[in-house]
Protein backbone atom coordinates (compact mmCIF):
# COMPACT_ATOMS: atom_id res chain seq x y z
CA UNK A 1 0.00 0.00 0.00
CA UNK A 2 1.53 3.40 -1.12
CA UNK A 3 0.73 6.24 1.63
CA UNK A 4 2.88 8.80 -0.33
CA UNK A 5 1.51 12.43 0.95
CA UNK A 6 0.02 14.37 -1.88
CA UNK A 7 0.83 18.02 -2.45
CA UNK A 8 -1.96 20.33 -1.65
CA UNK A 9 -4.11 21.59 1.33
CA UNK A 10 -4.88 19.29 4.05
CA UNK A 11 -3.64 15.93 4.54
CA UNK A 12 -4.32 14.16 1.25
CA UNK A 13 -3.37 10.84 0.20
CA UNK A 14 -2.94 8.86 -2.85
CA UNK A 15 -3.69 5.03 -1.55
CA UNK A 16 -3.29 1.60 -3.45
CA UNK A 17 -5.17 -1.61 -2.51
CA UNK A 18 -5.45 -5.34 -4.07
CA UNK A 19 -8.65 -6.38 -4.12
CA UNK A 20 -9.42 -9.45 -5.95
CA UNK A 21 -6.12 -9.76 -7.88
CA UNK A 22 -6.11 -6.28 -9.19
CA UNK A 23 -4.83 -2.97 -8.02
CA UNK A 24 -7.52 -0.29 -7.06
CA UNK A 25 -5.94 3.55 -6.58
CA UNK A 26 -7.70 6.17 -4.51
CA UNK A 27 -7.54 9.26 -2.62
CA UNK A 28 -8.43 9.94 0.72
CA UNK A 29 -8.44 13.23 2.83
CA UNK A 30 -8.16 12.66 6.70
CA UNK A 31 -9.51 15.80 8.65
CA UNK A 32 -10.29 16.85 12.46
CA UNK A 33 -14.17 17.35 13.12
CA UNK A 34 -14.13 18.27 16.62
CA UNK A 35 -13.15 16.63 20.10
CA UNK A 36 -15.28 13.98 22.12
CA UNK A 37 -16.07 15.65 24.60
CA UNK A 38 -16.12 12.35 27.16
CA UNK A 39 -12.38 11.65 26.14
CA UNK A 40 -11.15 15.07 24.77
CA UNK A 41 -9.51 13.15 22.49
CA UNK A 42 -9.96 14.33 18.43
CA UNK A 43 -13.00 13.07 15.95
CA UNK A 44 -11.19 11.82 12.64
CA UNK A 45 -13.18 11.82 9.43
CA UNK A 46 -11.52 10.38 6.28
CA UNK A 47 -13.18 11.79 2.72
CA UNK A 48 -12.59 9.38 -0.49
CA UNK A 49 -12.73 9.89 -3.90
CA UNK A 50 -11.12 8.61 -7.22
CA UNK A 51 -9.49 11.93 -7.81
CA UNK A 52 -7.53 14.28 -5.95
CA UNK A 53 -9.09 17.02 -7.50
CA UNK A 54 -12.40 15.49 -6.10
CA UNK A 55 -11.00 15.00 -2.76
CA UNK A 56 -9.36 18.37 -1.96
CA UNK A 57 -12.97 19.76 -2.81
CA UNK A 58 -14.58 17.56 -0.75
CA UNK A 59 -12.19 18.64 1.83
CA UNK A 60 -12.45 22.03 1.23
CA UNK A 61 -16.35 21.90 2.01
CA UNK A 62 -16.31 20.22 5.13
CA UNK A 63 -13.27 22.05 6.84
CA UNK A 64 -15.27 25.15 5.55
CA UNK A 65 -18.13 24.28 6.81
CA UNK A 66 -16.86 23.28 10.30
CA UNK A 67 -15.05 26.56 10.55
CA UNK A 68 -18.58 28.38 9.81
CA UNK A 69 -20.46 26.14 12.34
CA UNK A 70 -22.76 24.40 9.47
CA UNK A 71 -21.15 21.64 9.51
CA UNK A 72 -23.01 17.59 9.54
CA UNK A 73 -21.17 14.74 10.83
CA UNK A 74 -21.62 12.32 8.11
CA UNK A 75 -24.22 9.78 9.08
CA UNK A 76 -24.42 5.87 8.43
CA UNK A 77 -27.42 5.12 7.96
CA UNK A 78 -29.04 3.25 5.59
CA UNK A 79 -32.36 5.28 4.31
CA UNK A 80 -34.79 2.42 5.36
CA UNK A 81 -32.84 2.06 8.42
CA UNK A 82 -33.55 5.79 8.50
CA UNK A 83 -36.80 5.00 7.48
CA UNK A 84 -38.18 2.39 10.23
CA UNK A 85 -36.80 5.24 13.10
CA UNK A 86 -39.04 7.69 11.35
CA UNK A 87 -42.26 5.70 11.40
CA UNK A 88 -41.42 4.13 14.51
CA UNK A 89 -40.45 7.09 16.80
CA UNK A 90 -41.94 10.85 14.73
CA UNK A 91 -45.38 9.72 13.70
CA UNK A 92 -47.05 10.65 17.24
CA UNK A 93 -48.68 13.58 16.10
CA UNK A 94 -50.45 12.52 13.07
CA UNK A 95 -53.57 10.21 12.83
CA UNK A 96 -53.14 6.60 13.28
CA UNK A 97 -54.71 6.03 10.38
CA UNK A 98 -52.38 8.50 8.52
CA UNK A 99 -49.39 6.92 10.50
CA UNK A 100 -50.69 3.74 8.62
CA UNK A 101 -50.76 5.41 5.48
CA UNK A 102 -47.46 6.39 5.66
CA UNK A 103 -46.20 3.05 7.00
CA UNK A 104 -47.78 1.38 4.13
CA UNK A 105 -46.21 3.34 1.41
CA UNK A 106 -42.82 3.25 3.38
CA UNK A 107 -42.67 -0.40 3.23
CA UNK A 108 -44.48 -0.61 -0.43
CA UNK A 109 -42.53 2.14 -2.47
CA UNK A 110 -39.82 4.03 -0.70
CA UNK A 111 -37.93 1.08 1.03
CA UNK A 112 -37.86 -1.03 -2.46
CA UNK A 113 -36.70 1.66 -4.41
CA UNK A 114 -34.32 4.03 -2.17
CA UNK A 115 -33.65 1.73 1.06
CA UNK A 116 -30.50 0.51 0.05
CA UNK A 117 -28.61 3.62 -0.40
CA UNK A 118 -27.00 5.88 2.46
CA UNK A 119 -29.39 8.24 4.14
CA UNK A 120 -26.13 11.10 3.03
CA UNK A 121 -25.48 10.02 0.09
CA UNK A 122 -29.30 10.74 -1.26
CA UNK A 123 -29.23 13.42 -3.85
CA UNK A 124 -32.17 15.31 -5.33
CA UNK A 125 -31.18 13.69 -8.59
CA UNK A 126 -31.64 10.55 -7.05
CA UNK A 127 -35.33 11.32 -5.80
CA UNK A 128 -35.78 13.01 -9.34
CA UNK A 129 -34.98 9.77 -11.18
CA UNK A 130 -37.26 7.72 -8.81
CA UNK A 131 -39.79 9.74 -8.95
CA UNK A 132 -39.64 10.07 -12.48
CA UNK A 133 -39.52 5.71 -12.50
CA UNK A 134 -43.18 5.65 -10.50
CA UNK A 135 -44.49 7.39 -13.44
CA UNK A 136 -43.33 5.20 -15.99
CA UNK A 137 -44.49 2.48 -13.76
CA UNK A 138 -47.64 3.40 -14.55
CA UNK A 139 -48.91 5.26 -10.48
CA UNK A 140 -50.87 8.53 -10.51
CA UNK A 141 -49.61 11.70 -10.26
CA UNK A 142 -51.13 12.09 -7.37
CA UNK A 143 -49.65 9.00 -6.27
CA UNK A 144 -46.46 9.65 -7.10
CA UNK A 145 -46.28 13.33 -5.27
CA UNK A 146 -48.02 11.53 -1.75
CA UNK A 147 -44.98 9.12 -2.16
CA UNK A 148 -42.82 12.26 -2.78
CA UNK A 149 -44.56 14.05 0.40
CA UNK A 150 -43.84 11.43 2.78
CA UNK A 151 -40.73 10.93 1.49
CA UNK A 152 -40.01 14.64 1.80
CA UNK A 153 -41.65 14.24 5.55
CA UNK A 154 -39.02 11.72 6.32
CA UNK A 155 -36.21 13.63 5.36
CA UNK A 156 -37.10 16.95 6.73
CA UNK A 157 -36.98 15.26 9.90
CA UNK A 158 -33.06 14.07 8.80
CA UNK A 159 -32.18 17.59 8.65
CA UNK A 160 -33.70 18.35 12.04
CA UNK A 161 -32.33 15.44 13.79
CA UNK A 162 -28.58 16.82 12.09
CA UNK A 163 -28.23 13.74 9.96
CA UNK A 164 -28.17 15.43 6.37
CA UNK A 165 -28.15 19.28 6.02
CA UNK A 166 -30.23 19.92 3.45
CA UNK A 167 -33.53 18.20 2.48
CA UNK A 168 -32.81 16.22 -1.02
CA UNK A 169 -36.52 16.08 -1.86
CA UNK A 170 -36.98 20.07 -1.59
CA UNK A 171 -36.24 20.53 -5.62
CA UNK A 172 -37.89 17.29 -7.20
CA UNK A 173 -40.51 18.30 -9.94
CA UNK A 174 -43.11 16.09 -10.06
CA UNK A 175 -46.25 15.27 -12.27
CA UNK A 176 -48.88 17.55 -12.96
CA UNK A 177 -51.92 16.75 -11.58
CA UNK A 178 -55.29 16.98 -13.39
CA UNK A 179 -57.99 17.88 -10.99
CA UNK A 180 -60.85 16.07 -11.22
CA UNK A 181 -63.80 17.22 -12.88
CA UNK A 182 -66.24 17.46 -9.76
CA UNK A 183 -69.74 16.46 -10.25
CA UNK A 184 -72.22 18.55 -8.05
CA UNK A 185 -76.44 17.82 -8.23
CA UNK A 186 -77.82 20.44 -9.97
CA UNK A 187 -81.24 21.82 -8.79
CA UNK A 188 -83.28 19.48 -10.59
CA UNK A 189 -81.05 16.85 -9.37
CA UNK A 190 -81.36 17.76 -5.95
CA UNK A 191 -84.91 17.75 -6.11
CA UNK A 192 -85.42 14.48 -7.44
CA UNK A 193 -82.75 12.80 -5.00
CA UNK A 194 -84.63 14.34 -2.21
CA UNK A 195 -88.28 12.74 -3.27
CA UNK A 196 -86.43 9.72 -3.44
CA UNK A 197 -85.42 9.33 -0.32
CA UNK A 198 -88.47 10.34 1.85
CA UNK A 199 -89.02 7.41 4.24
CA UNK A 200 -85.23 6.39 3.82
CA UNK A 201 -83.56 5.25 7.17
CA UNK A 202 -80.94 7.41 6.37
CA UNK A 203 -83.18 10.44 4.59
CA UNK A 204 -81.75 12.57 8.13
CA UNK A 205 -78.21 11.76 7.54
CA UNK A 206 -78.62 12.35 3.65
CA UNK A 207 -80.13 15.46 3.56
CA UNK A 208 -78.09 17.12 6.56
CA UNK A 209 -75.40 16.39 4.59
CA UNK A 210 -76.39 17.89 1.65
CA UNK A 211 -77.64 20.96 3.22
CA UNK A 212 -74.42 21.57 5.38
CA UNK A 213 -71.83 20.56 3.64
CA UNK A 214 -70.20 18.30 6.03
CA UNK A 215 -67.47 15.27 4.78
CA UNK A 216 -68.97 11.93 5.01
CA UNK A 217 -66.60 11.06 8.70
CA UNK A 218 -68.13 14.09 10.03
CA UNK A 219 -71.74 13.43 9.34
CA UNK A 220 -71.67 10.35 10.82
CA UNK A 221 -69.19 11.30 13.75
CA UNK A 222 -71.61 14.52 14.68
CA UNK A 223 -72.67 14.41 18.55
CA UNK A 224 -75.42 15.74 20.11
CA UNK A 225 -73.13 17.75 22.23
CA UNK A 226 -71.63 19.61 18.90
CA UNK A 227 -75.05 21.13 18.38
CA UNK A 228 -77.21 23.83 19.76
CA UNK A 229 -80.76 23.77 18.46
CA UNK A 230 -81.57 26.91 20.27
CA UNK A 231 -79.39 29.24 18.42
CA UNK A 232 -79.28 26.82 14.96
CA UNK A 233 -75.36 26.54 15.30
CA UNK A 234 -73.31 23.00 14.74
CA UNK A 235 -69.92 22.51 15.69
CA UNK A 236 -67.36 20.20 13.32
CA UNK A 237 -64.08 19.57 14.82
CA UNK A 238 -64.39 15.48 14.79
CA UNK A 239 -64.65 12.88 12.47
CA UNK A 240 -65.98 9.17 12.90
CA UNK A 241 -62.65 6.79 10.86
CA UNK A 242 -62.91 3.40 10.79
CA UNK A 243 -59.64 1.68 12.05
CA UNK A 244 -57.29 -0.05 9.48
CA UNK A 245 -56.85 -3.22 9.57
CA UNK A 246 -59.84 -4.01 11.71
CA UNK A 247 -63.40 -5.55 10.62
CA UNK A 248 -66.10 -2.30 11.90
CA UNK A 249 -63.54 -1.23 14.31
CA UNK A 250 -63.85 2.88 14.13
CA UNK A 251 -62.60 5.52 16.44
CA UNK A 252 -63.04 9.39 16.56
CA UNK A 253 -60.38 11.55 15.52
CA UNK A 254 -59.86 15.14 14.42
CA UNK A 255 -61.30 17.07 11.02
CA UNK A 256 -58.65 16.57 8.22
CA UNK A 257 -56.93 19.96 8.73
CA UNK A 258 -57.25 18.77 12.28
CA UNK A 259 -59.43 22.62 12.70
CA UNK A 260 -62.83 22.77 13.97
CA UNK A 261 -65.55 25.12 12.76
CA UNK A 262 -69.42 26.29 13.66
CA UNK A 263 -71.87 26.33 10.43
CA UNK A 264 -75.02 28.12 11.23
CA UNK A 265 -77.65 25.80 10.15
CA UNK A 266 -80.67 26.73 8.02
CA UNK A 267 -83.68 26.34 9.68
CA UNK A 268 -85.21 23.36 7.78
CA UNK A 269 -82.48 21.58 9.22
CA UNK A 270 -82.71 22.65 12.72
CA UNK A 271 -85.80 21.07 11.76
CA UNK A 272 -85.00 18.03 10.71
CA UNK A 273 -82.45 17.35 13.86
CA UNK A 274 -85.11 18.52 16.52
CA UNK A 275 -87.32 15.53 14.49
CA UNK A 276 -84.66 13.19 14.80
CA UNK A 277 -84.02 13.78 18.58
CA UNK A 278 -87.71 13.44 19.06
CA UNK A 279 -87.25 10.15 17.38
CA UNK A 280 -84.52 8.83 19.71
CA UNK A 281 -85.60 9.68 22.65
CA UNK A 282 -89.16 7.19 21.23
CA UNK A 283 -86.51 4.55 20.75
CA UNK A 284 -84.97 4.63 23.68
CA UNK A 285 -88.55 4.21 25.58
CA UNK A 286 -88.96 1.42 23.13
CA UNK A 287 -86.00 -0.49 23.64
CA UNK A 288 -84.86 0.22 27.02
CA UNK A 289 -81.45 -1.09 28.63
CA UNK A 290 -80.42 -2.09 25.07
CA UNK A 291 -80.86 1.25 23.23
CA UNK A 292 -76.89 2.93 23.82
CA UNK A 293 -76.62 5.91 24.60
CA UNK A 294 -74.01 6.88 22.63
CA UNK A 295 -74.15 10.42 21.84
CA UNK A 296 -74.39 9.92 18.27
CA UNK A 297 -76.72 12.14 15.82
CA UNK A 298 -77.50 9.60 13.41
CA UNK A 299 -77.41 5.70 14.60
CA UNK A 300 -79.33 3.04 14.24
CA UNK A 301 -82.36 2.34 16.08
CA UNK A 302 -80.78 0.69 19.03
CA UNK A 303 -78.48 4.21 19.44
CA UNK A 304 -75.05 2.66 17.60
CA UNK A 305 -73.23 4.53 15.13
CA UNK A 306 -73.70 3.92 11.71
CA UNK A 307 -70.93 1.92 9.49
CA UNK A 308 -69.51 4.07 6.61
CA UNK A 309 -69.80 1.18 4.29
CA UNK A 310 -73.62 0.69 4.94
CA UNK A 311 -74.27 4.17 4.56
CA UNK A 312 -72.39 4.21 1.35
CA UNK A 313 -74.03 1.25 -0.30
CA UNK A 314 -77.20 2.56 0.34
CA UNK A 315 -76.48 5.75 -1.20
CA UNK A 316 -75.30 3.88 -4.12
CA UNK A 317 -78.56 2.11 -4.66
CA UNK A 318 -80.55 5.44 -4.33
CA UNK A 319 -78.85 7.27 -6.94
CA UNK A 320 -78.76 4.70 -9.25
CA UNK A 321 -82.24 4.03 -8.38
CA UNK A 322 -82.57 7.69 -9.66
CA UNK A 323 -80.51 7.68 -13.31
CA UNK A 324 -77.09 8.94 -11.66
CA UNK A 325 -75.07 6.05 -10.85
CA UNK A 326 -71.66 7.99 -10.77
CA UNK A 327 -72.45 10.15 -8.23
CA UNK A 328 -70.22 9.42 -4.58
CA UNK A 329 -71.80 10.68 -1.08
CA UNK A 330 -68.58 13.47 -1.51
CA UNK A 331 -70.77 15.08 -4.27
CA UNK A 332 -73.31 15.66 -1.47
CA UNK A 333 -70.51 18.27 -0.40
CA UNK A 334 -69.60 20.06 -3.82
CA UNK A 335 -73.58 20.12 -4.20
CA UNK A 336 -73.42 21.83 -1.42
CA UNK A 337 -70.65 24.07 -2.06
CA UNK A 338 -72.32 24.74 -5.64
CA UNK A 339 -75.95 25.81 -4.14
CA UNK A 340 -73.97 27.58 -1.67
CA UNK A 341 -71.99 30.09 -4.62
CA UNK A 342 -74.71 30.64 -6.82
CA UNK A 343 -77.10 31.58 -4.19
CA UNK A 344 -74.21 34.21 -3.65
CA UNK A 345 -72.63 33.34 -0.59
CA UNK A 346 -69.03 34.88 -0.49
CA UNK A 347 -65.86 32.13 -1.04
CA UNK A 348 -65.05 33.35 2.71
CA UNK A 349 -68.16 32.30 3.89
CA UNK A 350 -68.10 29.53 1.81
CA UNK A 351 -64.33 28.21 2.91
CA UNK A 352 -65.43 28.50 6.98
CA UNK A 353 -68.38 26.51 6.20
CA UNK A 354 -66.67 23.52 4.33
CA UNK A 355 -63.52 23.35 6.58
CA UNK A 356 -61.45 24.14 3.73
CA UNK A 357 -57.81 25.73 4.70
CA UNK A 358 -57.58 28.73 2.54
CA UNK A 359 -60.33 30.28 0.38
CA UNK A 360 -57.49 30.02 -2.63
CA UNK A 361 -58.40 26.08 -2.07
CA UNK A 362 -61.83 26.79 -2.30
CA UNK A 363 -61.92 29.07 -5.57
CA UNK A 364 -59.34 26.68 -6.95
CA UNK A 365 -61.82 23.91 -6.42
CA UNK A 366 -64.86 25.84 -7.50
CA UNK A 367 -63.85 28.85 -9.59
CA UNK A 368 -65.47 27.90 -12.37
CA UNK A 369 -69.27 28.66 -10.55
CA UNK A 370 -67.96 32.25 -9.85
CA UNK A 371 -66.67 32.30 -13.58
CA UNK A 372 -70.85 31.18 -14.43
CA UNK A 373 -71.63 33.74 -11.74
CA UNK A 374 -69.91 36.64 -13.74
CA UNK A 375 -71.01 36.25 -17.41
CA UNK A 376 -74.73 36.17 -15.69
CA UNK A 377 -74.27 39.43 -14.33
CA UNK A 378 -72.95 40.45 -17.32
CA UNK A 379 -76.13 40.00 -19.00
CA UNK A 380 -78.16 41.12 -16.53
CA UNK A 381 -76.21 44.35 -17.04
CA UNK A 382 -76.83 44.11 -20.92
CA UNK A 383 -80.45 43.75 -20.62
CA UNK A 384 -80.08 46.63 -18.25
CA UNK A 385 -78.03 48.65 -20.81
CA UNK A 386 -80.66 47.56 -23.37
CA UNK A 387 -83.86 48.78 -21.22
CA UNK A 388 -82.18 52.26 -20.40
CA UNK A 389 -81.56 52.77 -24.33
CA UNK A 390 -84.63 51.86 -25.55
Amino acid sequence: MSNKAAAGAGSIRKKTIIKNGKEHTYWEARYTEGYDPGTGKQIQRSISGKTQKEVSQKLKAATTSIDDGTYVAPCKLTIAQWLDIWTGEYLSAVKPRTADLYKGVVNARIKPGLGALKLEGLTPHVIQTYCNDLSREGLAPKTVKNVHGILHKCLQQAVINGYIKNNPADSTVLPRINRRDIKPLDETQISTFLKAIQGHEYCDLFTVTLFTGMREGEALGLLWDCVDLENGTLKVDKQLQLIRGTKGQYQMVPTKNSKSRTITLAPSVVKILRNVKRKQLENKMLYGSAWENSGFIFTNELGHHLFASTVYKSFKRVMEEIGSPETRFHDLRHSYAVASISSGDDIKTVQDNLGHATAAFTLDVYGHVTQQMKQESANRMELFIQAVNA
